[in-house]
């Protein structure tokens, strides 16, 4: 049986917890910030675990983390 690939895009967006959750960063952060009130830029700033109706699909993406 032949190794399963790593999805690379997807790897180098997320990251493993220790539990098996995904953690991932919050997108609408890099341009157009001067509308954007301040509370919700310090929002942004701070990572977040996947919704758990996309575990799954990125688990299968993600063999061996």
């Amino acid at each position: 049986m032949p190794k399963i690939k790593t999805h690379k895009g997807i790897a180098k967006r997320v990251k493993t917890t220790a539990s098996g959750k995904i953690k991932r960063h919050k997108g609408f952060h890099s341009h157009i910030l001067t509308k954007k009130s301040g509370k919700r830029k310090r929002k942004l700033r701070k990572a977040t675990m996947l919704d758990k109706t996309y575990q799954k699909r990125y688990k299968k993406l993600l063999p061996y983390k």
